[in-house]
């Protein structure tokens, strides 16, 4: 769907005090997750506004969010622990 928010706590809804606690308390987490949301943001607004952008532009975007969000699941996962 365009212009879906895919913010962590809706990504990860069970882990979302989780990602709260980490923004805090963990700057490697906080970095990831903060660019993690520019991304979702920029995502966002392309689809919403139907800026014309090139393919590959918006798929490198795409792929960096989608990288990011594996990364920053592993921390959730592995911290949980």
């Amino acid at each position: 769907m365009l212009g879906e928010n895919h913010a962590l706590i809706y990504e990860f809804p069970d882990f979302a005090d989780h990602i709260r606690h980490l923004k805090k308390n963990n700057t490697i987490f906080a970095t990831m997750a903060q660019r993690y949301h520019e991304l979702d943001h920029k995502i966002r607004a392309l689809e919403l506004t139907k800026v014309p952008t090139d393919d590959e532009h918006f798929v490198a975007l795409k792929l960096e969010r989608l990288h990011l969000k594996d990364k920053l699941y592993q921390y959730l996962v592995h911290d949980a622990i």
